[in-house]
């Protein structure tokens, strides 16, 4: 620190889980987060690691990875950037911190493994999430802790009431900066006529403004907006992209499986999924990049195409700001205007002095405003935008929706920010598994509403009711339940009865986690709080093993006799 004091409750369990988290080289994933935990502050300052914690640590990572859609065999080597940020969240819930650090937890992650995380949060003690992501925020958090202009402010509830809160805020305060502009401009009026100054009877005046001066000078006003427009440049024909029994596999995979679609001019269409499940593939082809391995894409007439990569790959790391967005020029021609190109990436808010430094130096943020930049530097007709949200914070995003809201040409959207879809589409085309994809009019929410009820399997995954729970918490080595044609009298009573032991563990589990919260608990003697951690722990076995039960006896049960 350079300054102030920070203090730390001793003992405090620290769990982090970074924007872009590293595996540390092993033969299974498993290995690799068990190393990666050796030097994590929530297990190097919790119990003693003897091997009867070891083993509960693995238990538990096992059963947090199941829950993320992993397994521990896989090779760390290759996983994605998804599946390094589902493992690391997986270790990070595993080792039971007091305190959790998530930094931008929802990048690289789809919306179903956002919203499971979104449940598994409820339940930790404490967390501190730096997120762009406004509904992650107002589902997770009870206050917002905003850092403007080097001055932290905490306002308590959702991020919903920081929104109208803050929108007061500014009002006042651009309503003070402008009385103050006009007070200040008043005075240096009056000081450069000179004479009246000189007179004894002003000097009081002119040290006023003296102060006026230098308070204007160490003001800090708030750091100014992406500006920008999306320039649709010339018309396109009437039909954008035709799908024509498309197909389209990786490694005997189906991603894509006889598609048939129109993309008309104007259609805003939001694609979403699973990781994996092909969004960027149908941009790829529509892009030329990929070739259907059955079927044909036809494009339109007039497109001029502008597209977003969410990798990034289109931004070469050893040439200039300026070069990205021009190159070989010094201006940028937008429509009828033109702009020294300085100017330009002023309004993406780099200083002048940045427009010659190498794009490797600039930040994960800073670099997705540069692609904003050069994306639009250009008239396009049809903008294909991966991911365009990932480290953008939350301004910059609200302004990159208002400036889409206003685009009359053809807009194709990946995202898994689901408010930035609600926002910004017209139609939802949804990876729906084994490389089918179906359409639905409006945006995210419309979807949930529209959606068929999920199939039994898909049921069980997603984990929102108790009977479907338990199917996913099963642990991978756990021996399903002896064949039989129906119930004994005995399994049918103690089917009957589950739900009412669930309900009371919950209850209790609740109750505890809830007075764990609480800001004096840390005061509490220390084996109050092991006492306390240990049923925690006792309730989450519990739990996992009476909905283990449950879906067993329901399985069975549902067996024809």
């Amino acid at each position: 620190l350079d300054d102030g004091e920070l203090q730390r409750r001793e003992g405090l369990r620290l769990g982090l889980v970074e924007q872009e988290p590293q595996l540390p080289p092993a033969e299974t994933l498993q290995d690799s987060l068990l190393l990666r935990a050796t030097a994590c502050a929530a297990w190097s300052e919790g119990a003693p690691a003897d091997e009867r914690e070891h083993w509960r640590l693995e238990s538990r990572l096992e059963e947090f990875l199941h829950r993320f859609g992993l397994t521990g065999v896989i090779s760390p080597a290759s996983c994605s950037g998804g599946e390094r940020k589902r493992a690391a969240l997986a270790l990070a819930l595993a080792l039971q911190p007091d305190l959790l650090l998530l930094d931008e937890p929802t990048n690289h992650l789809d919306i179903e493994a956002i919203e499971r995380l979104e449940e598994l949060l409820l339940k930790v003690p404490a967390a501190i999430v730096v997120t762009h992501d406004r509904v992650f925020l107002d589902r997770t958090t009870t206050r917002i802790i905003e850092l403007d202009r080097g001055v932290l402010r905490s306002y308590p509830g959702s991020f919903a009431a920081y929104e109208q809160r803050k929108d007061e805020e500014l009002a006042v305060e651009d309503t003070a900066r402008r009385r103050f502009e006009k007070f200040w401009r008043q005075e240096e009026a009056w000081i450069r006529k000179g004479v009246e100054a000189r007179r004894t009877r002003n000097e009081g005046r002119v040290r006023r403004l003296e102060q006026l001066r230098i308070e204007r000078a160490t003001r800090r006003d708030r750091l100014g907006n992406i500006r920008f427009a999306l320039n649709a440049g010339e018309r396109s024909g009437d039909l954008v992209a035709e799908f024509d029994r498309v197909s389209k596999r990786f490694a005997a995979r189906p991603l894509i499986e006889d598609l048939s679609m129109r993309i008309m001019r104007g259609d805003r269409i939001g694609l979403i999924g699973p990781n994996g499940a092909g969004k960027s593939t149908l941009i790829r082809l529509i892009l030329g990049e990929l070739a259907p391995d059955a079927g044909t894409v036809r494009l339109g007439t007039r497109l001029n195409i502008a597209y977003f990569d969410q990798l990034r790959a289109q931004l070469d790391p050893s040439a200039t700001l300026a070069e990205a967005i021009s190159p070989g020029s010094d201006w940028v021609q937008l429509g009828s205007e033109r702009k020294h190109i300085v100017s330009y990436l002023g309004e993406f808010l780099f200083p002048a002095q940045r427009a010659k430094s190498p794009i490797s130096m600039l930040s994960g943020g800073e670099r997705n405003r540069l692609l904003l930049a050069r994306l639009f530097a250009q008239p396009a007709n049809l903008v294909l935008l991966d991911e365009p949200t990932n480290d953008l914070d939350i301004e910059s995003l609200e302004l990159l929706e208002e400036r889409l809201q206003d685009y009359k040409g053809t807009l194709l959207l990946v995202s898994h920010d689901r408010r930035f879809l609600d926002n910004i589409v017209t139609q939802t085309l949804a990876a729906e598994g084994d490389g089918v994809w179906r359409e639905y009019a409006g945006g995210y929410s419309d979807y949930l509403q529209q959606r068929p009820p999920m199939p039994v399997g898909r049921a069980n995954e997603a984990g929102k009711t108790p009977a479907r729970r338990g199917s996913r918490d099963r642990s991978a080595g756990e021996t399903p339940a002896k064949t039989r044609t129906r119930l004994s009298y005995k399994e049918e009573r103690e089917l009957a009865a589950l739900p009412e032991e669930i309900e009371s563990l919950e209850r209790e589990q609740t109750e505890l986690t809830a007075r764990m919260s609480e800001p004096n608990y840390h005061r509490l003697e220390g084996e109050r709080l092991r006492g306390d951690r240990k049923r925690l722990a006792e309730l989450e076995e519990l739990l996992l093993e009476k909905f283990a039960r449950w879906q067993s006896l329901e399985e069975q049960r549902a067996r024809p006799t």
